[in-house]
């Protein structure tokens, strides 16, 4: 994940300008950077990267899942066979 900039005496400044004490001011960019530090966000590439990989999960499963309805498909093409086989034998004969 990428971390984002947080300038801490700018934001220390502003504050100051705005008529906080020193001590808050600086009180209040410790707290957001601490925040900061201990949350986890996500970026726009993140997103991307992690939107590619489950569309090539979902492409592997889809592939799976034709795989396997093929194959039923067969076996019951199979089957079908088998029994108009045997009806046939049994009314021709």
């Amino acid at each position: 994940m990428t971390t984002i900039t947080f300038d801490t005496l700018k934001f220390v400044r502003t504050l100051q300008a705005a008529n906080f004490s020193e001590e808050q001011a600086e009180a209040l960019s410790t707290a957001i950077k601490d925040v900061q530090r201990e949350s986890d966000l996500a970026t726009k590439a993140d997103l991307r990267e992690l939107e590619k990989a489950i569309k090539a999960d979902l492409k592997e499963t889809e592939n799976r899942i034709i795989y396997r309805l093929t194959l039923q498909m067969g076996d019951m093409f199979i089957a079908n066979i088998v029994a108009l086989t045997a009806l046939y034998k049994l009314f021709v004969s």
